[in-house]
Parts: structure tokens; C-alpha cells; sequence
């Protein structure tokens, strides 16, 4: 009977002890928290579509003052947001490629700055696609970094004295490839790679002034930003010089498009994760300095990918059914 009785307790106990911890954890993350966006502003890049758009809504519904910034600001896109949002919601014209937009936005931004300054500046501009090195262009690679990397650095150089009087928050949209190394990303990897080390290093340099650097790895979420850009194999080959014709034939190209929008298609069908990772960012007192957003089942892989060597990497992708039909197709008639 005592033995029942102690046991009893010590479940009684257990459940009282498990119980406060998570109130207090409740407590402690609601404390980690901006209360509320009223009087700061948010800059935000690439809000035509995509996460964007959807981080634009979601800090304009939290009192924020939200500066789109919109490729197309008479587009489909921008034209939505507008319309379903508040009037502290603002629209800006904003190609990250042109220094002259960007300085033009910076003048905007000025003009209808609230009392409490610009809080965040989110560097979410990019652009994505698909091709091995040798289908890509020096023109390829050129775009891809202009906009995922020079964009980023064009912004932050402009903003940053804002924020730092502010002693915000700047957040870059980065990827898993940044890291990940594997067929078909390239030009897309060294940009992502780039804007990584170009985030750290800001880090350190911005700790000193009380302003936190975020960066965001997303994993496959390609349904549920449409940032893909459709082609088909034909469209990739059709660019190749007779040489590369010959070792890259028709076959694998169809093969290798295939591949590619299945994977993409396994991938998360909406954006929720990603958006709660840049609010946590833009309004926890703690933010972190890297968001994995993965599932669960590759979680593991990828905390530990950074840190295996590369012989062993390298091995992984060669257990990919797509690495033997490739080896197989190439120089195939």
C-alpha cells in the first residue's frame, strides 16, 4: 500500500512539475515576443507572391506598417495584396537589381516612416531554377546572383542605417542548397552559398549595435511558392552547342526534367512553416540565427550534412536511382 501510495505521488508530482514547466514555457514565449507592430515598420522584398506576400499580410494583420516591396506593383499580385490589407500597408516598386529603385524606395520609406523607425528589413527577393553547370551560361549564373545575392547586399546596404538606429532585425531568405550541394543547382547554390556568408558576416558586425541577423533555410517548397520556372528538356537542350549535344542528349535532358518536378512535387503543399520561422524572427526577442525548415523524417540528415565529409556526401547522391540512369544515358545515342 505505501509503495502504490508513493508512486502515486511521485505521478502526482511529475504531472504537477511537467505542467508549470510548460506554463512557463508559454510564459516565456509570449515575454520572447514583440507585443505588437504598432508604430514599427517591416521592409519586405519580393511580395508579388510567395512567401512575400504572405509574410506581408500576416505582419500588416499585427499592426505593423508593411513596405512591399513589388516587382510588378501594377501586377496580379501586388494588386492583391493591396487590396485585401490595411491602409499601413504600402506598395512599393522594388526591383532589387536596380540601385536606382532601390534608393527611390529608401526616399518612400523615409517619407512614411512611423515613430518607432523601421524595426526589420526582410531580403526575400529571389529567384530560382534548374540546369548542371555545363547547360548554364555565365549570363545564367550572372542573374541568378544579381538577384539572389548583389539584390540582398543592394538593400541592406541602403536600409541598414535605419535599422540599426532601430536596433531591428534583418532577415535573408537563404535555402538548404545553401549547403546542399547536388545535380541541377548550381548556379542557384553559389548564390544562396554567397548570401549566406554575406548574412554571417553582417552578424557579427551588427552585434555590437544591438541589431540580430536571421537567415532562412527552406527545404522543398516549391508547390507552395510557384517559384519554379516551367521548362522542358527541350527548352535546356535547345541552348546546348553541338559538343554538349552530343554527351548531353535529348533523352536524359526529358529524364532529368522529369526527376526534377517530381521531386518537387513531394514537396510541402503550403508555406505556414516558412512564415512562422520569419515572423519568430522578425518579433522573438531570441531569433535564431538559422531556420532548418524541414520535415521531420529529414531533419537529421540535414543538421548533420555540414558536418560529414565530403567523400561520404558525395556518396549519398550516388545512391540515387537518378545517378545510375545518368550514367547510363550519357553519350547515349
Amino acid at each position: 500500500m505505501n509503495t502504490i501510495f508513493v508512486i502515486g505521488q511521485i505521478i502526482g508530482i511529475a504531472s504537477i512539475s511537467v505542467a508549470l514547466l510548460f506554463a512557463l514555457a508559454k510564459l516565456v514565449s509570449r515575454r520572447s515576443h514583440v507585443q505588437d507592430g504598432y508604430g514599427s515598420a517591416v521592409l519586405i522584398t519580393g511580395c508579388d507572391s510567395g512567401f512575400g506576400h504572405q509574410l506581408a499580410r500576416v505582419l500588416d494583420d499585427k499592426g505593423f506598417v508593411v513596405f512591399a516591396g513589388c516587382l510588378a506593383p501594377e501586377g496580379p499580385g501586388a494588386q492583391s495584396l493591396a487590396e485585401k490589407s490595411s491602409s499601413n500597408l504600402k506598395v512599393l516598386k522594388l526591383d532589387v537589381t536596380s540601385n536606382e529603385e532601390v534608393q527611390q524606395a529608401k526616399k518612400t520609406v523615409l517619407e512614411n516612416l512611423p515613430d518607432k523607425g523601421l524595426w526589420a528589413v526582410v531580403s526575400n527577393a529571389g529567384i530560382t531554377d534548374w540546369a548542371e553547370i555545363e547547360w548554364s551560361s555565365i549570363e545564367d549564373f550572372q542573374r541568378m546572383i544579381d538577384i539572389n545575392l548583389f539584390g540582398s547586399i543592394r538593400v541592406s546596404s541602403a536600409f541598414l542605417p535605419l535599422v540599426r538606429a532601430a536596433k531591428g532585425r534583418m532577415v535573408f531568405m537563404s535555402s538548404i542548397f545553401a549547403f546542399f550541394n547536388c545535380l541541377n543547382m548550381g548556379a542557384y547554390s553559389v548564390s544562396k552559398r554567397g548570401l549566406e556568408a554575406f548574412a554571417d558576416c553582417l552578424r557579427v558586425e551588427m552585434a555590437s549595435f544591438g541589431v540580430k541577423v536571421s537567415i532562412i533555410q527552406p527545404g522543398n517548397f516549391g508547390q507552395a511558392t510557384n517559384i519554379l520556372k516551367m521548362k522542358t528538356g527541350l527548352d535546356i537542350w535547345e541552348k546546348l552547342d553541338g559538343e554538349r549535344k552530343q554527351i548531353f542528349n535529348l533523352q536524359y535532358m526529358e529524364l532529368a526534367n522529369e526527376y526534377f518536378m517530381s521531386t518537387c512535387k513531394g514537396g510541402f503543399k503550403d508555406a505556414n512553416m516558412v512564415i512562422d520561422a520569419m515572423l519568430h524572427a522578425v518579433t522573438s526577442s531570441r531569433p535564431k540565427y538559422r531556420y532548418l525548415l524541414v520535415s521531420t523524417v529529414d531533419m537529421l540528415f540535414f543538421q548533420l550534412f555540414p558536418f560529414l565529409p565530403t567523400a561520404l556526401t558525395d556518396a549519398v547522391f550516388s545512391l540515387s536511382p537518378m545517378y545510375g540512369k545518368r550514367k547510363a544515358l550519357l553519350y547515349a545515342k
